[in-house]
């Protein structure tokens, strides 16, 4: 049975839908490129499905991550109502969700969406257990203005770890699931009650994760209170997806369905330009990340964390003898090309047909030509601006 049919209800964009987003390009008269097309893969695999009830409410459904956004991203701009938030005007939808059918193809194809480097860089954060600005700042530059002396209050790396300064949710989820796999009780919160006491620059946009084993599969899903459906939401889908592989290579179970919550889903005025570009490049060819080893994901989170330092730091390392598994030396090798690309003059720039040629999984070549791309390009214009 296709995807769409299942529970009822649920439907591909009509022409209702198609003819909002033109009306909305056509009344744009500041804008002069042509309208988007839409793509929806009619299998049961491969469906961008939407659900479209104007009074408030969206369910999505798809493969990968911009199966998602390509429905997303025209439903806010032409229906977004017009609100103000912490960081400004926006344009907002209450009671939005979505489901992921397949976790790995967590990295976007856009040329401006798809950033695998700085959403590793936020993932080793959460692993780590962190929460210094130090550590986050040269991946994320924004969360310099979020931090209190040097710290940012809603990280969720403490939270997941050592919530109140003891609890550690990620081992109490794993002991729970192996002692009872049906559990509907293995809960992240992220969220705290006392986040609202005291006034903080920052909270956590996520209230909480949630894994639920049915038929040896691990699905999880993520509750969002507020998310930048632009800035935010590709870097959440790849890291939620990622620790929900993770905690599914562990117990070994199969890999489940992603699914989303946000009450509010919104995209800032200042994001609005780019979200458009991004819904004119049309709908993206779904790749996937190649499936994690056997074994405990969670093991390597030191060995990765030692191999990040070096890079900072400018030491030239060798990923294949830092891990013998491919994945994981892979991953150390888009540290690699995130750090190489910082600047022309960085260390390890001259290196990167070297990485490019090492990397074990095709799917990565392209973003790091696209990183280096980007980096020659803003180089010249920075020099032409100087002159």
């Amino acid at each position: 049975m296709p995807l769409a049919a299942r529970g009822g209800g649920i439907r591909c964009p009509d022409s209702a839908h198609l003819a909002d987003w033109h009306k909305y390009r056509k009344s744009n008269k500041s804008r002069k490129r042509a309208p988007v097309a839409f793509y929806f893969k009619e299998s049961a695999h491969k469906m961008c499905t939407l659900e479209k009830i104007r009074s408030a409410r969206m369910y999505l459904c798809g493969e990968g991550i911009d199966e998602i956004l390509i429905a997303l991203y025209p439903f806010l701009l032409t229906e977004g109502v017009e609100n103000v938030g912490t960081r400004g005007g926006m344009r907002e939808k209450l009671g939005v969700s979505f489901r992921i059918t397949n976790p790995r193809a967590r990295i976007s194809r856009s040329q401006d969406r798809g950033k695998p480097f700085s959403a590793l860089g936020e993932l080793l954060w959460y692993l780590a257990g962190l929460d210094s600005l130090d550590f986050i700042k040269e991946y994320i530059p924004g969360y310099e203005k979020d931090a209190e002396n040097g710290i940012l209050a809603g990280a969720y790396g403490p939270r997941i770890h050592s919530m109140h300064g003891s609890i550690n949710q990620l081992e109490n989820v794993t002991a729970l699931l192996k002692g009872k796999s049906t559990s509907k009780r293995a809960v992240i919160q992220l969220y705290d009650a006392a986040d609202i006491a005291v006034e903080h620059k920052e909270i956590p946009c996520t209230t909480a994760l949630q894994f639920v084993v049915r038929d040896g599969r691990l699905h999880m899903s993520t509750t969002m209170r507020s998310n930048d459906a632009y800035k935010g939401l590709p870097h959440d889908v790849f890291c939620f997806t990622m620790l929900q592989e993770m905690m599914a290579a562990r117990l070994d179970f199969e890999l489940g369905d992603y699914l989303h919550y946000a009450t509010s889903m919104h995209v800032y005025n200042g994001s609005i330009e780019a979200m458009e570009h991004y819904v004119e490049e049309g709908h993206q060819k779904t790749v996937q990340m190649p499936a994690m080893p056997a074994g405990d994901p969670f093991s390597n989170t030191e060995m990765l964390m030692k191999a990040e330092g070096e890079i900072r730091a400018g030491s030239r390392i060798n990923a294949a003898d830092r891990s013998a598994e491919p994945y994981w030396a892979d991953i150390i090798r888009l540290l690699q090309v995130f750090w190489a690309t910082k600047s022309e003059d960085a260390p390890g720039f001259a290196d990167l047909d070297r990485l490019k040629g090492e990397f074990h999984d095709d799917i990565y070549r392209a973003y790091l030509e696209r990183r280096r791309k980007t980096r020659v390009l803003r180089n010249a214009e920075n020099n032409n601006g100087a002159a």
